[in-house]
C-alpha cells in the first residue's frame, strides 16, 4: 500500500464485515474514482462521539482468565487504535466494525458516574475493586473533552471504593490530585501498558497513543507520589516486541513499578483478519514470519479461546517468552509486590454518613 492510500493516523486500515449484520458495505473503485475526478473526500478519517445511555454502568466478568470480578468502561471504541486489542471485536455488538469503526466511531457514556453512584448507594452492593478500563482506555483523547473518568473518580473517593485503572496515556497525570487523595487510603492502583521502547514500533501498533518516554514519565510520577503502578507488557508478539521483555521489565522497574503483567497476543474474532491485513501492509517482509510464530502459541491458530490457555499461549515459541518473563521477574522485581487494595472503609460512607453504632 502507498504511503497516498495508507490511512495515517490509524491502527485498522479497514472496516471488517460485522458478523451480526446482514449486509457487507464496501468501498469500490469506482467511487474512489468518481471522488477523486470531483475533488470530493471518500473518507475524511475524523472521529465521531456519539452519546449513548446504558442503564447500568458496572460489569460481573466471570472470565477465569482475566483477574478482576467488576469492571466500568466510560467509553466504547477507543481512539488509540492499537492493531491487536482485543476490545475491537466488542464494537460489532452496537452495530460497528472492529476495524476503523471502533477508533473513529466512540460512544459516549455521559451518564457514567451517575450510574456509579447507583450502584455504589446500592443496598446489596458489597465493596469489591471496580476497575476502569476493563474494555477500552479511560483515558483516551475523548478524556480530555468530556472528564467522565475523572468524574467517576470523584464517586470513588466520596464512598471511599477501590478503584483499579489501566490506561496507556499520560492524562491520567492530570487527575493527580484526586489520586492522591485515594491512594491515602489505599484505594486506587494503576496498571500502564508498555508494549514496546521503541517509537516506530509503538507508532505503529498503537498511533494515538503516547510516546513511550510519556508513558515511562507516568509510571514514575505516580510512583513518586505514592500511587501503585503495575506495568502490563501486554501483548507481547512474537517477531515484533518479543525479543524486548528484559528491557522492558528494567524500565518500568527502574520507573518505580511495583510487578508486571504479561499477555501473549490472540488475534480472536475479527481482529485475525484486521491484524493479517495491517501486518501484510505495514511490514511486508517480516508479516508471514509473524503471523506462524502467533501461530505457534495457539495450536496452529491466530484465534485461540481456550480458557487458562489464551492469554498465555503455549508451544516452543510461547515457553521462550515464559521463561524471558520468569527471568525478568527475578532480576528486577525480587523483593517488590503490588499492594491490595482497601475495601473496609466504603461501608462507612455507603450513605453518605459514618456509621455511628
Amino acid at each position: 500500500m502507498s504511503k497516498k492510500e495508507y490511512i495515517k493516523g490509524r491502527g485498522a486500515q479497514q472496516n471488517s464485515h460485522n458478523k451480526f449484520l446482514k449486509h457487507i458495505y464496501e468501498t469500490r473503485d469506482d467511487f474512489l474514482e468518481f471522488c477523486r475526478l470531483e475533488g470530493e473526500e471518500a473518507d475524511n478519517n475524523r472521529t465521531q462521539y456519539i452519546p449513548i445511555f446504558p442503564k447500568t454502568i458496572v460489569n460481573k466478568v466471570t472470565s477465569p482468565d482475566i483477574n478482576m470480578a467488576f469492571s466500568m468502561n466510560p467509553y466504547q471504541g477507543c481512539e488509540h487504535g492499537c492493531i491487536y486489542c482485543y476490545a475491537r471485536n466488542s464494537h460489532e455488538y452496537w452495530g460497528y466494525s472492529a476495524g476503523l469503526d471502533f477508533e473513529r466511531k466512540i460512544l459516549i457514556k455521559k451518564d457514567a458516574p451517575k450510574l456509579l453512584e447507583q450502584k455504589l448507594k446500592s443496598k446489596n452492593w458489597v465493596a469489591n475493586t471496580i476497575i476502569l478500563s476493563g474494555n477500552t482506555d479511560c483515558y483516551q483523547p475523548a478524556e480530555k473533552e468530556f472528564k467522565i473518568t475523572r468524574a467517576c473518580l470523584e464517586v470513588f473517593y466520596k464512598y471511599r471504593h477501590p478503584v483499579g485503572i489501566i490506561t496507556k496515556n499520560a492524562l491520567i497525570l492530570r487527575d493527580l490530585d484526586i489520586l492522591k487523595k485515594l491512594a491515602k487510603h489505599n484505594l486506587v492502583g494503576v496498571n500502564v501498558s508498555v508494549t514496546s521502547l521503541s517509537e516506530e514500533t509503538r507508532r505503529i501498533l498503537e498511533p494515538r497513543t503516547v510516546s513511550i518516554k510519556k508513558r515511562l514519565e507516568t509510571i514514575k510520577i505516580l510512583s513518586e507520589n505514592n500511587i501503585p503502578v503495575n506495568a502490563m507488557l501486554a501483548p507481547i508478539i512474537p517477531g515484533i516486541n518479543s525479543h524486548e521483555i528484559l528491557q522492558l521489565a528494567k524500565a518500568v522497574a527502574d520507573n518505580g513499578a511495583l510487578s508486571f503483567a504479561f499477555t501473549v497476543v490472540r488475534l480472536n474474532g475479527a481482529i485475525g483478519q484486521i491484524f493479517t491485513d495491517w501486518i501484510h501492509k505495514t511490514l511486508p517482509g517480516k508479516a508471514e514470519k509473524v503471523l506462524h510464530q502467533i501461530e505457534a502459541c495457539h495450536g496452529g491458530n491466530l484465534n485461540d479461546s481456550r480458557f487458562g490457555i489464551r492469554s498465555k499461549g503455549n508451544g516452543v515459541v510461547a515457553e521462550q517468552i515464559h521463561s524471558l518473563v520468569k527471568i525478568a521477574k527475578h532480576k528486577y522485581f525480587k523483593n517488590k509486590t503490588f499492594p491490595k487494595l482497601n475495601n473496609t472503609l466504603y461501608e462507612q460512607h455507603k450513605n453518605g454518613q459514618f456509621t455511628l453504632f
